[in-house]
Parts: C-alpha cells; structure tokens; sequence
C-alpha cells in the first residue's frame, strides 16, 4: 500500500525566504555543494515523466560534468511510463510528477520482493494558464472544475462553457473556452484530475496533448485558450492565473512563498523513482546521480529550468533514503 509523503504535510512543515517580487528564488545555502567520490561510469536510463524531461536532461548534463564516463538517457513521455520501466528493468530512473499509485507500488514489491523508493527531489506548482491577452484576473478551483469536469465535483452549481459565465465583458462574454490538457499517460493529468476536478472526469471537449510544452503553445496560439500545465513550462505568451481554494475566496499567485505556506493550491513535489535493494547498498551510478539530483548545484538546475528548489530539512531526509 502507499506510504508516499503527502505533498502539503511536507510543505507545511518548511519555511525558507523567497523574493516574491521578482518570483526568483533562492536554494537553501544549508544544502551541500556535490563533491565527487569515487569516479563512477557506465549507462543510466530514466524514463517517466514529461513534466520533468527537461529537468532530468539538465541535470544529466551538470552530471556529466563531474562523471564524464556516464552515458545518460532520458525519456519522458509521462509518469506512468516509470512503473514499466522500473519493472522491466529498461531504468533505473523514474521520475514522476506525480506518487505512484498503489497498483504500481504493488507490481513493483511483487515483482522485486521489496517496495520501491521514492525520492523527492523538487517542488512543482501546476500552473492555469490563459492567453497573455485574456484580462481575467483569477479563478477558483470550483470554477475550474466547472470548466474541465463534465460531472461538477466542485460544487459549482451550473457547467461553465464562456469566458462571460466567468465574469468577463464586451466581445468576451459569449466566448467559448477552448480547453487544453495533457493525455491520461500524464501524472499531471492524475494530479489536476484529483486536486483540481475533485477526482471528476474531464469534458470530452478538453483537448489532449502529448507534453507540457504542447499545452502552453496551444494556449498562447489561441486567444480564448486555457489550460494546465507545471510552472517549468511557462512562456511569455501565456499568463498563470492566481488560483483560490473556493469560489470568493483569496486567490494567491504560483510562486514559491505560497507553495511552501500552501496557500497555492496545486502545488506538488517531483519524484524520482528507484528499484533499490534496501538489504543491500545502492547501486552507485544510481546514487551519485541522485546526490547530485539533490546537492546545491542539483537544485539550482531545478531553479533555471523553471521550478522549485527543496528545503535543506527535506533534502537531508531524502539524502538519508540512499544510504
């Protein structure tokens, strides 16, 4: 069965200063700088989510670095892509944005005899993101729901299909929505499926797309767009949306003070998934890489590929998964 950590119990417990004018954000000067041991080599494959495919390219770089004699490949064509490949022995990396639900934790202990580990090794905030030209100021997650859900676990009392039933005037207001999410393979589908559509279906109109990328491309291609993806992804053509918890209530912007205070709601943590013995030490390839993963100069890649860097009390926790 599933004994993840929950992402807002962990973030709750956590406080470090961000500058929120500028929604930059600085990595804990407590984490460690990665020093290399013992030289490693070899091949590492990771294959999982999309949401973290340019972040474990990054890091495979910065990696390389220190190990240049490791060859590392990454694919990421969604969170549910990791358990079968954590199974088959085809990765020893998969990263999720998303936990694993308890079906895949179940496959994986049959199969190896012992749970998997899962190591936390970033912070996200899945963003709502509307055309930069869309003047609406913010939404609430029952609104949302209204929005994407066909069955309304939100509360909302009627299904929400213009731009007018949410407030806006003139040429807005008999607008239609023109939906934007990611496929069913996507642990940020599961994510926006379970915290945003109260565990709901989608409408049959919310148009699918392959990666994080492709949401935020739609979206700033197409005026009345509005869609969801994580913060990593955000360009200038679109604009995250302030999001509240209920309909009138105080909505907070995505950024880093308001994911850790929770006062965000869809803020969530980045995993890395391994298949590790614990009656034995952790293959080493394996280890050094999630060392670095989670080191200062790890967690300043999170910060330049858009994300958000752990607390120095979560990263020594995590640290302590690998020994």
């Amino acid at each position: 069965m599933k004994s993840a950590l929950a992402v807002c119990t962990l973030l709750s417990t956590v406080a470090i200063a961000a500058t929120a004018a500028a929604q930059a954000t600085q990595v804990d000067a407590a984490i460690p700088a990665y020093e290399r041991g013992a030289a490693v080599s070899g091949n590492l494959s990771s294959v999982g989510s999309d949401t973290m495919n340019n972040l474990m390219t990054l890091w495979a770089e910065g990696f390389a670095r220190f190990h240049p004699n490791v060859r590392i490949q990454v694919e990421g064509k969604g969170s549910s892509t990791a358990p079968p490949a954590l199974i088959a022995g085809t990765a020893q990396l998969g990263p999720m944005s998303r936990e694993m639900k308890d079906s895949e934790l179940d496959a994986i202990e049959e199969k190896y005899g012992f749970p998997v580990t899962q190591v936390v090794t970033a912070i996200d905030v899945l963003a709502v993101y509307v055309n930069k030209d869309n003047p609406i100021a913010s939404l609430s997650l029952p609104e949302i729901d209204a929005a994407f859900s066909k069955v309304r676990k939100g509360g909302f009392p009627t299904d929400i299909t213009t731009w007018g039933q949410l407030g806006l005037k003139g040429s807005w207001a008999k607008s239609q929505l023109s939906l934007y999410g990611r496929n069913s393979a996507s642990g940020t589908y599961g994510f926006f499926k379970e915290h945003a559509l109260f565990k709901g279906d989608f409408k049959d109109t919310v148009k699918e797309q392959p990666g994080s990328a492709s949401v935020v491309q739609g979206v700033s291609a197409d005026l009345h767009g509005i869609g969801y993806s994580g913060i990593g992804y955000r360009t200038s053509g679109v604009r995250p949306l302030p999001l509240a918890t209920k309909v009138g209530g105080t909505a907070y912007e995505p950024t880093y003070e308001n994911a850790l205070s929770k006062q965000y709601p869809l803020a969530r943590y980045l995993y890395t998934y391994v298949v590790r013995d614990p009656r034995k030490p952790m293959d080493p390839l394996t280890r050094e890489f999630l060392r670095y993963a989670l080191s200062q100069q790890g967690q300043e890649v999170v910060v330049k590929d858009g994300y958000l860097p752990l607390p120095a009390t979560v990263v020594n926790q995590e640290l302590a998964k690998l020994d």
